[in-house]
């Protein structure tokens, strides 16, 4: 009689995965495919999952970096991450169709960052230099209106202009006790910096780091199901090391562990980026189920239940 599988304990964050931002951006795309037919294009990634893209791509969505790529007689869809707003300007010169899958959220960002400027303050921008919603944040005011702070060495010395008033804003995928360990900073320096009224960190973000250090103090092994350019999965896996776990690591398939890393553990913690969908999780559980007698316990720290509608061109279009 054959050995059994040792036992192994896998605990799961909820929230994880999906986001409403995610989400409708995906279904933008689907519903421009069925609009309009094949091609559609989409400009950069539209979310940062290669699961999600080869999957847009196989049902006829073409991805491009630059707006130049797409001929002016096929519609095009701007990415979840946002846009700077010399993008839809040249759309529209162009007369294109375009759809605009920004998240709400960083919609918000964007608007508040307008205000910001319209009230004559210098605007300094917590975020990833080079990530494509800050490039987008940063394109929705004039040059030289923002000043980028990547971490707490940055707001220790970052030199704005003088004289001016000064407010904050930040990318929505940041670490929170990173991104508060930096606005710490920012105050002490700047007192009368302006606050935004409300946390621009996204509540998927938050809801998902607080998930995952749940679930990683208790965890001998933390694995993240995201890519390596999701600012939010890469996050995750950082909060998962500081969260005490011994062994902190992101994959974007099951195929790409190797399941005998858990042997000799007892319990492993597993969860998303927001990016990324349900069916890669259960790749990734079903992995260990080939080597361990696997129990999985969901460990949930909020419940979710944002929804975001579709832009209008395509609501009236179901």
């Amino acid at each position: 009689m054959p050995d059994a599988k040792p036992a192994l304990t896998i605990l799961l964050a909820g929230p994880r995965g999906f986001c409403a931002g995610v989400d409708r951006a995906i279904k933008i795309v689907e519903e421009a495919l069925r609009r309009f037919g094949a091609p559609v294009y989409v400009r950069h990634e539209i979310v940062h999952n290669r699961f999600v893209v080869e999957t847009l791509r196989a049902q006829g969505a073409v991805f491009v970096e630059e707006l130049e790529e797409v001929p002016d007689d096929r519609p095009v869809v701007f990415s979840a991450h946002g846009v700077p707003k010399s993008v839809p300007a040249e759309a529209q010169r162009r007369e294109m169709i375009y759809l605009d899958a920004t998240c709400p959220l960083v919609s918000k960002v964007h608007r508040g960052a307008e205000r910001s400027h319209a009230q004559g303050k210098h605007l300094i921008l917590i975020g990833h230099a080079g990530h494509p919603e800050v490039i987008g944040t940063m394109g929705q005011l004039p040059p030289g209106s923002v000043t980028l702070v990547e971490d707490v060495a940055q707001a220790e010395s970052v030199q704005p202009p003088e004289g001016v008033p000064l407010a904050f804003t930040t990318q929505t995928t940041l670490s929170v006790d990173d991104t508060a360990e930096i606005v710490s900073v920012l105050r002490r320096r700047f007192p009368d910096m302006a606050v935004p009224a409300k946390e621009d960190i996204c509540y998927a973000t938050t809801n998902r780091q607080a998930a995952v250090k749940e679930v990683a103090s208790r965890a001998e092994l933390t694995i993240v199901v995201g890519a390596p350019n999701s600012s939010n999965s890469v996050r995750l896996r950082e909060v998962a090391a500081r969260a005490g776990c011994p062994r902190a690591l992101m994959v974007q398939r099951g195929a790409e562990i190797d399941p005998s890393i858990a042997d000799g553990l007892s319990t492993i913690a597993v969860t998303a980026g927001a990016s990324a969908p349900e069916v890669l999780v259960e790749e990734v559980v079903a992995r260990f189920r080939d080597r361990f007698t696997v129990t999985v316990e969901t460990v949930t720290v909020a419940e979710e239940h944002v929804v975001f509608k579709l832009p209008p061109a395509l609501q009236a279009a179901q």
